[in-house]
């Protein structure tokens, strides 16, 4: 370039000096000044030096030469270059002239040029001479040149990069090639410093690298279990080396390895009886990879059949919930529970836990005979059969559930429920008619149902000569029936049994064996034993059950349940099974799906429902665009816990101890056994004890203090009853002289029943305790032979569910108060025997024993006499001395007891005649305490029965005290 320059100049000075002898001669301006027609040129940003190329020289001929060979020349005006011009609208840059008489000039920047701002300038210049004279007149003008500047670029800015942050999520177990990519700017003009050359990842011994185009990928496999997420912090650096002014913080979520399968499912729910709708997967949600999904299928599956009979239902009896279904009367339930009215189920095997249905297992070698009288030996039709079942694969011989056959001799089958190879047969014999047709007798049905192992309802409603099975609500025709003859006449007497059947010869069948018989004790003849579990046996005659009936004995109290949400209700289909322990929901919309599945949820509406575990399995079937099954997922199970409800304490209350006169217990209304009954049912909850508000700065602490008490708290509830019994205490009650009744329609109206026996009296039916407490508050006690009796004594206790919850034993006493006339009781007093000789008994106690009048043998002395006045006396006057304080304490105890508890009796004022029969060894406290009573009741004519049993309590020491003079008496 320089070399290129002085050659340059060396013919423009050969120029100059051939036009200086020109101008010489001439001496006038005649010619313009020259310049190049372009020029390039560099600057360097920050710096107003321009370098072009070529210099910028302007020449002009009328300019002398300098030199010329060996003489000297000299210039003149003329031919000097007086200046530049720029041409453009804000040119940031000037041309100055170094050199007149040379041509040469320079072009500089006016202030410090911005590369960022403009990395090149372009715009026209123009020469022009001095002119001619002193006032440079005539000046001429060089033609245009254009100039183009390139502002050079300076290493001013770092880089910066595009986000603040940085986040990517990647699946265990997989080496990437490119997680995700971090990207750096630089601000400065060139491309030498305003490319990035590289990035570094600044965070030391992390498995991941980070190319020089920003993508990072991992080094090596990453493990969700070691660590979830890392942290980098990256730089960036340009290619003039400069660093990132600000490094960038890069966050990796590691995932487990991508599974298909329910995601947020809980394996264990708990559910809190009374507690309604409890979602079952509130955040659950299915995971599908990615993958391209069109349809979804789920089935939800709640695993009942350990429960009850299949699944939580009300555990009455089986006839008190056909009342509550709506059956018309007439059942008669065959498998009752054991009781003191029904006990032919006794020897039975039963599931005795009380929280859930009893149940009754047949092993194949036991059978009940029901007694006569239960059901009509012959049906009238039509007719109802139902029972609860739960049978396995068994053998080939015939398995008999109900069966009516002769007594004796003959051995006829007249009806009867069977199993055989999985069949279930019904056997109805017709009685004798005119015409000896043949007729419908066996009635065959070829069901899954019956060797499965699994609970199952059946009800048969027989109208001959049809016959409809219904199984678990579901209707079932017979695939098979067969025809016979109808029996012959006969006056042998028929035997019902259960599990299995009455046979009079053992000869006559196979099958026959001698069994202990639970219900008698004895020996009896069975055969077609049955092998399996049995409940709720009902036989109803003279009229069939309906469907709705069938379907509410059916139904589950528990099951699975789900509210659509209104924006999905048409994106997913929802099906259930009938007892709604399973159902399928279908869609292809996954966040629809997902929103249907977290409002499924279970419900359970009994109040105390059978705790434990329910298990719950969830199977889902995905298919993809080729309709095939792309992914597999797998099954979720888990399980919901019914938690322990809590129990209710059952307590009977009231008066327990009373007295009546003898003409009330003999009257034909009798006497009320139980007046002021109360019947209360609380729970207990225990709650954290309140804290006083000082000790608030404490609380935090006191969370974990071991040392914090809870209180327990009762609450009283309501819910049914479904059995109350009354028993006589001691000997049973005796049909000829005494009872127990209530009014029948009372009963009826309430809609409960009774039965009694000379055990006592049983109310049964499903109802509120109000309205036991009513029917018990009528129960009357007679008896038309009171001259024998001294007290008797009962016990009440009710129920609830069959038994799962029992009330208290609450016993009762009544004293029978015996009255005389005064002058009998003188004269008797006259005729008292001679004491008989000194004989020590043992004391026995009377109570629940009779006081029975007798006549003495002979004379008492005069010395006897006056020692039992004396005795009698002094025991008097302290009896009128506690007279005053039994009224003071029983004013102030009358005031704390509630309204309604005196019993109102009427007395005779009579004398009382106490006469004992000296060769009675007695007790002399029962004696005393008698002899108490009934001279209170008569001297002060109390109505009270409560008071003078207090005052005979009060005065116990007393009476100990005079302990001889009783005695004597």
């Amino acid at each position: 370039m320089q070399i290129r320059r002085y050659k340059h100049f060396a013919s423009v000075v050969g120029l100059v000096l051939g036009l200086l002898c020109a101008v010489e001669a001439a001496k006038v301006n005649k010619h313009k000044p020259w310049i190049e027609t372009t020029y390039h040129g560099i600057v360097t940003e920050n710096d107003d030096k321009v370098l072009l190329d070529p210099p910028l020289i302007a020449l002009d001929k009328d300019a002398p030469l300098r030199y010329a060979e060996s003489f000297e020349v000299t210039f003149t005006k003329e031919g000097e270059i007086c200046g530049f011009r720029i041409h453009g609208q804000n040119v940031p840059f000037e041309a100055v002239v170094l050199d007149k008489s040379t041509g040469e000039g320079v072009i500089r920047a006016k202030d410090k040029l911005d590369c960022e701002l403009q990395k090149e300038h372009t715009f026209t210049i123009q020469a022009y001479d001095c002119g001619e004279g002193p006032d440079g007149a005539n000046m001429k003008k060089s033609h245009k040149a254009t100039v183009h500047i390139q502002v050079n670029d300076i290493n001013e800015y770092s880089p910066v990069f595009k986000e603040k942050s940085y986040k990517a999520t990647v699946i265990e177990g997989k080496k990437y090639d490119s997680i995700l990519k971090v990207e750096a700017v630089d601000a400065d003009c060139s491309f030498q410093f305003s490319q990035i050359c590289s990035y570094e990842i600044v965070t030391p011994d992390v498995p991941f690298t980070v190319d020089k185009d920003g993508f990072i990928k991992n080094t090596e496999k990453l493990n969700y279990s070691k660590e979830r997420m890392y942290k980098l912090t990256v730089t960036a650096y340009d290619c003039g080396k400069n660093r990132a002014s600000e490094d960038v913080l890069v966050k990796i979520n590691i995932k487990p390895t991508c599974k298909p399968g329910w995601q947020g499912f809980n394996k264990r729910i708990e559910y809190e009886p009374g507690t309604g709708s409890l979602a079952l997967f509130p955040s659950m949600h299915l995971e599908t990879c990615e993958e391209p999904i069109t349809s979804i299928q789920a089935n939800i599956e709640l695993e009942t059949n350990h429960i009850g009979k299949g699944c939580d239902r009300d555990t009455y009896s089986e006839k008190s919930l056909h009342k509550l279904c709506g059956a018309s009367a007439g059942t008669v339930e065959l498998l009752p529970a054991p009781s003191s009215s029904a006990n032919w189920t006794v020897g039975l095997p039963t599931d005795n836990g009380h929280d859930s249905d009893q149940v009754f297992e047949f092993n194949g070698t036991q059978a009940i005979k029901v007694p006569d009288g239960v059901v009509s030996t012959s049906l009238k039709e039509p007719f109802t059969v139902s029972v609860w079942m739960r049978h396995g694969p068994g053998a080939r011989e015939k398995e008999t559930i109900l069966c009516n056959s002769d007594k004796t001799e003959m051995n006829r089958h007249h009806y009867s429920l069977y199993v055989h190879n999985c069949h279930l047969i019904l056997l109805l014999r017709q009685d004798p008619a005119e015409t000896e047709n043949y007729k419908p007798a066996e009635f065959h049905w070829k069901l899954d149902q019956v060797c499965d192992k699994e609970w199952h309802h059946y009800v048969l409603n027989v109208e001959f000569p049809s016959v409809a099975l219904f199984v678990d609500g579901a209707t079932f025709e017979p695939f098979l029936v067969t025809e016979d003859y109808p029996l012959h006449s006969s006056k042998i007497d028929m035997q019902l049994t259960i599990g299995a059947c009455w046979q009079d010869n053992p000869g006559h069948d196979k099958d026959n064996e001698t069994v202990s018989e639970p219900s008698t004790g004895g020996n009896a003849r069975m055969s077609q034993f049955f092998r399996g579990n049995l409940a709720g046996l009902m036989i109803r005659s003279g009229k069939l059950e309906n469907k709705k009936v069938i379907d509410c004995l059916y139904t589950c109290k528990e099951g699975l349940d789900v509210q659509l949400p209104e924006e999905v209700a048409s994106a997913v289909k929802v099906a259930f099974n009938p007892n709604q322990s399973s159902l399928t929901v279908e869609g292809d919309d996954i966040e629809a799906f997902d929103k249907v599945m977290q409002h499924i949820s279970y419900l359970n509406s009994r109040q105390f429902p059978t705790p434990g575990i329910r298990h719950l399995r969830v199977s889902t079937t995905v298919k993809c665009f080729n309709e095939e099954t792309c992914i597999l997922i797998p099954e979720a199970a888990g399980y919901v816990m019914v938690l322990q409800p809590e129990e209710p304490k059952i307590s009977l209350s009231g008066i327990d101890h009373f007295a009546r006169g003898a003409a009330e217990f003999e009257s034909p209304e009798g006497v009320t056994l139980f007046p002021e009954l109360r019947i209360v049912s609380t729970i207990t909850r225990e709650v954290e004890a309140e804290t006083e508000p000082e000790a608030t700065e404490g609380a935090e602490g006191a969370e974990d203090d071991p040392t914090v008490q809870e209180t327990v708290v009762s609450e009283e509830i309501m819910h049914n009853l479904d059995t109350c019994e009354v028993t006589a205490l001691g000997d049973e009650l005796d049909g000829e002289h005494e009872t127990l009744e209530v009014d029948q329609a009372q009963v009826q109206q309430r809609g409960l029943e009774m039965t009694s026996s000379n055990l006592g009296l049983v109310l049964t039916g499903v109802n509120t305790m109000a309205n036991y407490e009513q029917v018990l508050h009528l129960i009357r006690y007679k008896n038309w032979h009171t001259e024998a009796l001294f007290d008797r004594k009962f016990k009440l206790f009710c129920s609830e569910l069959n038994g799962r919850y029992i009330s208290n034993d609450f016993k009762v006493e009544v004293s029978v108060i015996h009255t005389a006339n005064p002058m009998d009781h003188a004269n008797n007093a006259m005729v008292q025997p001679n004491f008989i000789n000194p004989v020590h008994h043992a004391s026995v106690d009377l109570s629940g024993h009779n006081l029975v009048n007798a006549h003495q043998a002979s004379v008492v002395p005069s010395a006897a006499t006056i020692v039992i006045v004396v005795c009698v006396s002094f025991l008097v006057f302290m009896i009128i001395l506690g007279v005053f304080r039994i009224r003071s304490a029983h004013q102030r105890t009358m005031r704390d007891t509630e309204g309604g508890k005196e019993n109102e009796m009427d007395w005779d004022d009579s004398a009382l005649t106490i006469t004992v029969n000296p060769m009675e060894v007695i007790s002399y406290k029962s004696f005393s305490r008698h002899l108490f009573i009934q001279y209170f009741v008569t001297q002060h004519n109390a109505t009270n029965v409560s008071s003078f049993e207090e005052e005979c309590n009060w005065h116990a020491d007393c009476i100990n005290v005079h302990q001889s003079c009783c005695q004597r008496i």
